[in-house]
């Protein structure tokens, strides 16, 4: 949802913006860019949106982002062409008669040309690659794809390379970096400005590289198939051959016999085509495809249908999916309606999720931003110190303007991003050792706040499909005993056997048989031999022929005594086969599928059903099934296995083949005599359970979300540990309002549905979740009880019970039969309640769900790879857990380094402050020292700590303003402010201390000799800034003291990084600065002096800087160590308290309840009678006419 408002070109505005822009030098431009709602406000006046010529767009989510967009003008059909948006009845050649709504008859451009002529001119914008046109009769601005549709094409156009520099070099931080060096040439401080530049030119580079490759890899994905050649039927029924960029809804286009990439979304009026969608659902599996139904065939069929392509799935082929093979009887040809084009279709939304995301809260960038924000508040006081200072002494103008902005480029450092960037590059480097590919290296540090990771089941923590673990057939209402294999000869000819071979969706493809998974599995295990008739012979019969199935020769033991017998068996084999001659398809509804099929030979023919063993065992005759069969059903389950039942019924003599095609399937599936079990076994990969156990150990949730069975979900989510035996599982079905009746979800308790029959309706009361009180609020949301629903559900749960979400989604384990938007709805809803959500997936349905979460990790290095910012060379889950590793330590690194940086900002702001109260400064080379030698050094070195070997159960803090974060950098300012104060002051009251001249002699090592008079003048004139002074050589030394203190101070080890004293380079360097520090402190030579511009100080002070130095260290040691417990030590945590205390008192905000949403609700929960709901009872929304989302509680009785 956005805001939207209508504004006109004002020329006055205009004018005096470009007067500001020229007395500004730019800045002004630069403020306008960042900042789009300034921009069209500086230079435009506001207007109603029907006279507009910009609109200024804000989002109404948390983020409140504004863009703005002109609009346009183009011609316009008829005098009011978007008065009559009515559906209009399309007539295609097959009789069919439909009403479609958004999509086909109200876009059809023949319709257009001929009934609406040219008149005048519509108004239209476009954003994020939607056209919004202008509505008169509603007064707005409406997506009307109804007449405007464009060409069918999802343009992902890659920027220039000059455009993608331009717009980097905008970003503030460079434009600062820029401003800070012209500074510093100006001052002829050359060298650190070249290592700036450097610096800022590597990474420009870096980030260029980076964001282009993602446009090109997401533009030849797309481009791969966009563009293809197709065959249009006219009205003349003539063919035409077309680019797959000029068709338009309305269009009815051929589907080649030998498959095609589907360039739109297209609904099949005729034939039947097997499509593969994995591009949307991430399952590999062919899906058939059938016409939409005829009205005429199907009278209880309602003719005021309208058509949708989510309602109608079965009959739309999607874009972007591969339809593998088609099939057309008597000759007709497979035809399809083009119903949506371009952005519009199933793809292009995909496309549009990846190419415009919704940006990513972090409260790490936010809380930067704050913080910088104050050293600037800092900087503009030392500014105005400085400005006052000088004048009060009589500064050229000349020098003011240089001090008083150095000040601000000596508070605020250009290096921070370097510095901050540099931590995340080496995790970067880390991860891509492990196999860990990064396109968002920002995304690095979010990684490190992770606490619930959505998992996709087939691919991810399973292994592809189904494995026949075995049998359990049924006689005289009985089980038998388990059987392992099912190709046995004895079960030849049984129906058992028959049901297996028969009752699928298999079908060939170039040979091979293909379909579900479960269906594949089951005809492997049996044996047989499946044929399908060919086209020609379709044609020729001029009527489906059926699919044929049999065993195979090899089923039959080879007997070499008996030659009559192996002719027997021989003949067996010939002539004993199935004909499949009606199927009814799996229902997930129904949650059956069932099939008439009759053996070569018999007059009778025989219907065959499987599916839930709950749903079959009520379709048969009681007297069949066994008295054990809950139990027996039970005992599979808890195991995690997916049992399958079977059944069998003899159709009566009097059933034709004609009547077989046109009989209800209600008639055939009842009365039916029960055969047995199949246990199937969605077998884990090896590493999941370790890895989600190391996850649960970390208090890291985990989710399900798949677009597989609910069914086999819940029992994979029981096998691998995701849900513990036990813990009960609340299954969430919602149903849609319906025949006036409120939208309504009904609870059912999954481990009691196989106990709840008509005998026993009542609920034992162990089966009642019970409420854990726990003493972390990081394990309130681990209770005993899971919700688990489908995304039928979970979209009525969206839109009719907005209030019951973060409940749901509090508790939510299982997400089940989920498209990719759903994946994406359900990643934002858990983000809502303050989740830092990662995603692991790998087919392009996770997409958008990989785009929008926190951290999204792809096993796949195919289109996943596109849209994740993390790919993972090996397709295991196991890089969740060392992502999340790196995470952490690549953020405990930043916050190290982002203190530091601010600490070194400080300290040397301190001492150029006190340095101007006296008219002088730090030298070139000791600004050079301090920024390339000690800075640069320690901060490239001090993020190389590798992250830690296991992840702990605390998370690192996700932001900079905590108490005692702001409590360790504050602290270590009054450290330092001190100490350089004490060094400053101390050394004016030495009874050797003078204001310093070249003919000073505070060491006696002078003999009033001709040396000290043949420099003098030339230091006095080399020493124009008053660079040399005892002040300056002391709080030099003490200053380069206090950043090394700081540094081994803020680099954190455990339980997030590997200890300090590890990383090698880092210790290396500490220590080699330290000896060169206490060299030229207690050693003066007098080449570094010079160099250094430092005046020689007594022995005895240098002793007394050096006494200075090791307080100083000990106070900040002592400020900001943690003993091996983790607490704080006494002095640390008086100050943390006190400090927590102050911004409780300053900011009015107590820290009794917690911050993140999802605490607090599961807080509130605990205390809530009503929840979670109990078993078999309703909860029903209110009526529309009330607010959204509102509902109560009905108990079915």
């Amino acid at each position: 949802m956005q805001e939207i408002y209508g504004y006109e070109l004002c020329r006055w505005k205009l004018v005096l913006v470009t007067v500001g822009v020229i007395c500004s030098g730019g800045f002004l431009l630069l403020l306008l860019y960042w900042m789009p709602q300034w921009r069209v406000k500086a230079t435009c006046k506001k207007t109603t949106l029907k006279d507009c010529e910009v609109v200024l767009l804000r989002t109404t989510d948390e983020f409140k982002i504004w863009f703005c967009a002109k609009v346009r003008v183009m011609p316009s059909l008829g005098a009011s062409p978007l008065q009559n948006l009515d559906p209009i009845v399309h007539k295609v050649p097959n009789g069919h008669t439909v009403h479609f709504c958004e999509s086909a008859a109200e876009e059809n451009k023949n319709y257009l040309k001929k009934y609406l002529p040219v008149s005048r001119a519509i108004r239209y914008f476009t954003h994020h690659s939607v056209k919004y046109f202008w509505n008169d009769s509603a007064q707005s601005f409406d997506v009307v794809r109804k007449m405007f549709f464009g060409i069918n094409e999802i343009a992902v156009k890659v920027p220039s390379i000059f455009k993608l520099l331009i717009k980097e070099v905008l970003n503030p931080f460079y434009i600062f970096q820029l401003f800070s060096v012209i500074l510093w040439i100006t001052d002829e401080y050359h060298y650190y400005a070249l290592a700036i530049v450097i610096m800022s030119v590597l990474s420009i580079v870096s980030s260029l590289y980076t964001v282009r490759k993602q446009y090109v890899m997401l533009h030849d994905m797309v481009a791969a198939h966009s563009i293809v050649r197709v065959s249009v039927c006219r009205r003349n029924q003539e063919i035409e051959e077309i680019l797959s960029t000029n068709l338009v809804p309305g269009d009815i286009m051929l589907i080649p016999s030998n498959g095609t990439i589907m360039p739109c979304d297209a609904v099949l009026l005729s034939g039947t085509c097997i499509v593969n969608e994995s591009m949307l659902t991430g399952e590999s599996v062919p899906v058939t495809k059938i016409n939409l139904p005829n009205p005429s065939e199907y009278p209880k069929a309602t003719g005021d249908e309208i058509y949708s392509p989510e309602a109608h799935k079965r009959h739309t082929l999607f874009c972007g999916t591969s339809v593998i093979q088609t099939r057309f009887y008597t000759g007709e040809l497979v035809k399809a309606l083009v119903v949506r084009t371009g952005f519009n279709t199933a793809k292009g939304q995909l496309v549009r999720s990846i190419l415009y995301p919704k940006p990513t809260d972090f409260k790490l960038y936010r809380d930067a931003y704050w913080f910088l924000l104050s050293l600037v508040v800092v900087a503009g006081i030392g500014f105005i110190y400085t400005i006052v200072n000088s004048i009060l002494n009589e500064v050229p103008a000349h020098t003011i303007v240089i001090e008083s902005l150095d000040i601000i480029t000596i508070t605020v450092p250009p290096a921070l991003p370097a510095a901050m960037t540099a931590g995340i590059v080496y995790a970067q480097r880390r991860l891509k050792k492990i196999g860990i590919f990064c396109i968002s290296p920002q995304r690095i540090n979010i990684c490190g706040q992770l606490n619930l990771v959505c998992f996709d089941k087939t691919g991810t923590l399973t292994e592809d499909g189904l494995d026949l673990w075995g049998i359990q057939r049924v006689e005289n209402a009985r089980f038998l005993l388990p059987e392992e294999r099912a190709c046995s000869e004895s079960l030849l000819k049984s129906e058992f056997i028959a049901c297996m071979a028969t009752c699928h969706s298999l079908t060939k493809i170039e040979g091979e048989l293909s379909g579900d998974p479960l269906d594949l599995k089951m005809f492997e295990a049996i044996g047989w031999i499946l044929e399908e008739a060919t086209e020609e012979e379709t044609a020729l019969h001029n009527r489906i022929m059926p699919t044929v199935v049999r065993p195979s020769k090899q089923l039959f033991p080879e007997s070499k005594q008996a030659t009559d017998q192996e002719m027997e068996l021989f003949e067996l084999s010939t002539t004993y086969e199935i004909g499949i001659v009606r199927q009814f398809p799996f229902s997930s509804v129904l949650q059956r599928m069932c099939v008439i099929a009759r053996i070569l030979g018999e007059k009778r023919m025989d219907a065959y059903m499987k599916g839930a063993p709950e749903v079959i065992a009520s379709l048969c005759k009681q007297e069949t099934v066994p008295v054990d069969f809950e139990s027996v059903l039970e005992e599979y389950t808890k195991q995690g296995f997916r049992v399958i039942a079977l059944a069998h019924r003899k159709l009566e003599s009097k059933l034709t083949w004609h009547k077989v095609q046109t009989i209800n399937r209600d008639a055939i599936e009842s009365n039916m005599d029960f055969m047995g079990l199949i246990i199937m076994q969605n077998k884990l990969k090896q590493e999941t359970p370790t890895v989600l156990e190391d996850l649960h150990k970390a208090n890291i949730r985990t989710v399900m979300v798949t677009g597989d069975n609910m069914l086999t979900a819940i029992s994979v989510a029981r096998d691998c540990g995701m849900i513990l035996p036990q813990d009960k599982v609340i299954i969430a079905e919602a149903l849609p309002p319906k025949d006036g009746q409120a939208a309504r979800i009904n609870w059912h308790y999954a481990d009691t549905l196989t106990r709840c029959t008509s005998s026993s309706p009542a609920i034992n009361s162990e089966d009642i979740p019970v409420k854990l009180v726990h003493e972390s609020l990081e394990d309130l949301q681990m209770t005993k009880y899971h919700f688990a629903m489908n995304g039928k559900s979970f979209a009525v749960i969206l839109e009719h019970f907005q209030d019951l979400v973060p409940k749901l989604v509090l508790h939510g384990t299982v997400f089940a039969r989920m498209a990719p938007d759903q994946k994406t709805q359900l990643v934002e809803a858990l983000q809502n309640v303050d989740y830092y959500v990662g995603m692991c997936g790998d087919g392009a349905n996770d997409c958008g769900a990989l785009k929008r979460a926190h951290g999204g990790i792809s096993l796949s290095e195919l289109e996943a790879s596109v849209a994740s910012p993390f790919t993972s060379r090996t397709p295991s889950i196991s890089c969740v857990p060392k992502l999340i590793r790196e995470g952490r330590a690549a953020l405990i690194t930043s916050f190290c380094v982002f203190k530091f940086m601010a600490l070194y900002s400080i300290i040397q702001y301190i001492s150029v402050t006190l340095l101007y109260s006296i008219l002088s400064n730090l030298g070139d080379h000791q600004f050079l020292f301090i920024d390339l030698a000690i800075i640069l050094v320690v901060v490239f070195t001090m993020s190389l700590n590798p992250a830690w070997k296991e992840l702990v159960a605390r998370r690192p803090p996700s932001g900079l303003i905590s108490g005692p974060l702001l409590c360790s950098v504050l602290s270590q300012i009054i450290i330092c402010l001190v100490f350089q104060t004490v060094g400053f002051l101390w050394v004016k009251q030495q009874p050797w201390f003078e204001r310093w001249t070249p003919e000073s002699d505070a060491c006696n090592i002078l003999d009033a000799t001709n040396i000290s008079s043949a420099h003098s003048g030339n230091e006095t004139l080399d020493d124009e800034h008053n660079i040399k002074n005892y002040e300056n050589t002391t709080l030099f030394f003490i200053s380069s003291f206090q950043y090394l203190i700081v540094a081994i101070v803020f680099s954190k080890g455990k339980p997030f990084r590997q200890p300090c004293y590890k990383n090698f380079l880092f210790v290396t360097s500490v220590v080699v600065l330290y000896v060169f520090l206490f060299f030229i402190m207690l050693h003066p030579s007098e080449l570094i002096d010079t160099s250094f511009e430092l005046v020689c100080v007594p022995y005895e002070w240098r002793l007394r800087i050096l006494i200075i130095v090791i307080v100083n260290a000990i106070v900040s040691v002592l400020m900001e160590v943690r003993n091996t417990n983790g607490k704080y030590l006494l002095l640390s945590e008086a100050v943390d308290r006190l400090g927590v205390c102050f911004l409780s008192s300053l900011f009015g905000y107590r820290e009794k309840t917690p911050k993140a949403k999802y605490m607090h609700l599961a807080q509130e929960l605990l205390v809530d009678p009503e929840w979670p709901p109990k078993p078999r009872t309703t909860t029903e929304a209110k009526v529309p006419s009330q607010e959204n989302g509102s509902y109560q509680i009905i108990t079915l009785t």
